[in-house]
């Protein structure tokens, strides 16, 4: 063994390293980028819920727990409606993660120590956010402490996932962290690929146009990915017990803006790269903050505004709020538009950016 021709090797990986200005970015990015996700923007101690209000009683004291409840900062009341059936709307639409109901007799239910006064509606899809919304059941009653009795102000109603099982919570989500990792990855390095084995030489002879070739790149995926959303929709019934509450056609159109928006995605990814290796750098930074950031692991209401804003942008933030809604809500894709819209949005914008970027050329 000879120290000097392995110190030649190792001067030759470091000229390397220093010329290949990506991975010295990636080796300084990715670690900053999680402690900064995982110190500032992942925050396990939730608070400002969103919530509704239906207040059927109208009085002093309703209006005073209200005001209680809000002060409290556990939830940000967001929305006033007038039913029952208006609160259980926009938990279904996911518009609201607690519904606060105060009945008609409400004042009345203060005094009975027989049976709560309110009721607390959760959506219990995310068992971090039901754990959040108990802090709400030691809120002491308007009246005064000795009203509402031993039975407690509220009633603590748990929809979706009764039974507080994270399979529920975590596979339906799983179809797009797998998507979001295979859709991307695969078409990262698309275009790097047919430069690397000079499949792009013929390219630039024939007329295929650019948007022709992107299209033509996407078209088998979109097949795969669709085999895969059957795949795991199979496994989380059979296996998991996962109930599925929607209708399957809208799980599936869902699944098609996803599978699109990602695979633009990762052929932008492949404009920019200059080889796979890289390409698969540029993938591992979108997916680290994607599955961080998205909801999937922890829950959206929990990180600052600044984090919230950069979610917004990412496809899969919008997948999970859809997948979850239909297939455990029971919603449908006409309830819950804007993130269908914004699906479509970023598919648009990230194949313009890809073929602007793209050039039919050697260089």
């Amino acid at each position: 063994m000879s120290f000097r021709r392995i110190g030649a090797i190792a001067g030759k990986e470091v000229r390397q390293l220093r010329r290949d200005r990506l991975t010295l970015g990636m080796i300084v990015g990715v670690p900053l980028l999680q402690i900064l996700l995982f110190g500032f923007a992942i925050n396990l101690d939730v608070r400002h819920l969103s919530a509704g209000v239906a207040d059927l009683s109208q009085t002093q004291s309703s209006r005073a727990l209200v005001a209680d409840l809000a002060a409290g900062q556990v939830v940000a009341i967001n929305h006033r409606v007038g039913s029952a059936t208006a609160l259980q709307d926009l938990l279904r639409r996911g518009e609201i993660t607690v519904g606060i109901l105060m009945p008609a007799d409400f004042e009345r239910r203060l005094w009975d120590p027989t049976r709560p006064a309110a009721q607390l509606m959760v959506d219990g899809s995310d068992p971090a956010i039901l754990n959040v919304a108990r802090l709400l059941l030691g809120t002491p009653p308007p009246a005064g402490p000795e009203a509402s009795g031993g039975s407690g102000l509220f009633e603590l109603r748990a929809f979706y996932n009764p039974e507080r099982r994270s399979a529920v919570q975590i596979v339906p989500a799983l179809i797009g962290v797998i998507l979001t990792l295979t859709m991307i990855l695969f078409t990262s390095v698309a275009i790097v690929r047919e430069r690397e084995r000079g499949n792009l030489e013929f390219l630039i002879t024939t007329p295929v146009t650019t948007l022709e070739l992107m299209l033509g790149k996407l078209m088998p995926y979109i097949l795969i990915g669709l085999v895969q959303v059957t795949l795991v929709l199979i496994v989380g019934a059979t296996v998991f017990d996962v109930p599925f509450r929607g209708q399957l056609r809208d799980l599936y159109l869902a699944a098609l803006a996803f599978i699109a928006a990602s695979l633009t995605l990762g052929l932008l990814i492949s404009t920019v790269a200059k080889s796979q290796f890289q390409a698969m750098q540029m993938t591992i930074f979108v997916f680290l903050p994607s599955i961080l950031l998205s909801g999937f692991m922890f829950p959206f209401d929990g990180m600052p505004q600044v984090a919230q804003g950069i979610a917004e942008i990412l496809p899969l933030t919008h997948f999970v709020r859809l997948v979850r809604g239909i297939v455990l809500r029971g919603a449908s894709l006409a309830e819950m538009p804007l993130d269908l819209i914004s699906l479509l949005v970023f598919f648009a914008v990230a194949m313009t950016l890809a073929v602007a970027r793209f050039h039919k050329r050697l260089d």
